[in-house]
């Protein structure tokens, strides 16, 4: 074999370990980020009783801290729409004094994909006159939209009413 012979095929195994490389770095570059997998109803229903149970400590930045800095809430009981933290806390702030407890009466959930979810149907409110002690039952429908951002689930919208033939 001469020399000329040698470099000729160190030029084609080095172009060819060039273009293999350049081939596989375009792959690797469009493949995308990997995402989680889809997260499981059961996991998306958890996230109702992590809400829940924020309503139950009685402190409407524990609960507010649930929702997205730039979530929406139509509330239950109020006509006001609340479209940012301070006034998402000010809805609970005054809320939890009827010491709310929330119970699903039906649920759909739609996993949309590894960083969104929407949990929809009914539920019954109870609450508490602070004044007299009496109980009530409020029976309302309601929709959370969920979003994982920073790897934390948070409500980006929650709508909630009562019902119109109750």
């Amino acid at each position: 074999m001469t020399r000329r012979s040698i470099s000729k095929r160190a030029a084609v195994v080095t172009v060819t370990s060039v273009l293999a490389l350049g081939t596989l770095g375009t792959v690797a570059a469009t493949a995308g980020p990997q995402h989680d997998a889809k997260p499981s109803k059961k996991q998306i229903a958890a996230l109702f009783d992590g809400w829940n149970a924020a309503l139950q400590t009685g402190d409407p930045k524990k609960v507010a801290n649930r929702y997205a800095p730039d979530a929406v809430l139509l509330p239950t009981v109020s006509n006001e729409i609340r479209t940012d933290r301070a006034e998402i806390v000010d809805y609970f702030e005054h809320f939890l004094p009827n010491k709310p407890v929330a119970k699903k009466v039906e649920t759909y959930i739609n996993v949309l994909d590894s960083d969104s979810a929407i949990d929809a149907g009914a539920y019954d409110i109870t609450l508490t006159d602070p004044k007299t002690g009496k109980k009530r039952v409020v029976e309302a429908r309601y929709t959370y939209e969920y979003e994982k951002r920073g790897g934390k689930w948070l409500i980006v919208n929650h709508h909630s009413s009562v019902m119109p033939e109750g």
